[in-house]
């Protein structure tokens, strides 16, 4: 394993400064990207409602219209949600990472590394709603009034005239209720009214969020960092593996009792 990724990120590094060198005849922008495996997200949006496996995190704040890029490298190119800020780096989700430079989910053949030359380039929401499960942008009812209000005061903003808002205190989905809010800035409200009070911590155990751990490609909640069930990643698969090895063995067993 050692050895495959030492070849692999060799190979990335030279594709990486050819890529580099080119970005000036093409179209985007030039960026290194490094991988991120803990989703969240500065203005408030719910991974439990979005795909967090195609997140952009990049390093200024993010505004009410450009919230989708489009990051290419070699022949490969995905749509991202720009949805939080860095510290500086150009960060994505490690599954996303992952599969620019394997074609495969890091959850099926992951790899490690650091840096990768590739280019983005903004686009339009529209390219990104499939990373989105409903009609706007799933927004925290308590925790991100002040994005929003800026993007309802922003005419014509794309975020300002499409989100929705939950009762969900936290990205990850871990407390609150997931119900449906609403807010009537027309009459000058400035808190939203839930089914539930608004930004009660109640545990939220329904929608959970899942991010995928580097570079082993684990699937684990976000909210505890504990394994997922579902066999995602190598613990899921040698987990399987047990499974499959005890249930094998019971059939031998039950064979070599009916024979005598």
């Amino acid at each position: 394993m050692a050895i495959k990724n030492a070849s692999h990120f060799l190979l990335s590094l030279a594709l990486s400064l050819v890529t580099l060198m080119s970005t000036a005849s093409a179209d985007g922008t030039g960026v290194w990207v490094t991988p991120h495996d803990s989703y969240s997200s500065s203005i408030g949006v719910l991974g439990c409602k979005i795909n967090t496996n195609r997140v952009a995190y990049w390093p200024w704040a993010v505004d009410c219209n450009n919230i989708c890029v489009k990051l290419s490298y070699a022949d490969r190119s995905v749509h991202l949600l720009r949805i939080d800020q860095s510290g500086g780096a150009y960060d994505v989700s490690y599954d996303a990472w992952n599969y620019l430079q394997t074609g495969k989910s890091a959850t099926k053949d992951p790899i490690a590394g650091g840096a990768v030359a590739m280019t983005y380039e903004n686009a339009s929401v529209s390219d990104c709603k499939d990373l989105i499960d409903t009609d706007g942008l799933p927004l925290s009812a308590a925790n991100s009034m002040n994005y929003l209000a800026s993007c309802v005061g922003e005419s014509g903003s794309w975020v300002g005239q499409n989100y929705v808002l939950f009762n969900i205190d936290d990205p990850v989905c871990s407390i609150g209720y997931d119900e449906k809010c609403t807010l009537d800035w027309a009459s000058g409200q400035n808190q939203a009214t839930c089914g539930h009070t608004l930004g009660l911590q109640a545990e939220l155990t329904t929608d959970p969020v899942y991010n995928i751990r580097y570079p082993t490609g684990d699937k684990v909640l976000a909210s505890t960092g504990k394994a997922a069930n579902n066999g995602a990643g190598r613990l899921g698969r040698e987990v399987m593996g047990v499974k499959m090895r005890c249930f094998w063995v019971f059939i031998f067993l039950m064979g070599a009792d009916y024979l005598l």
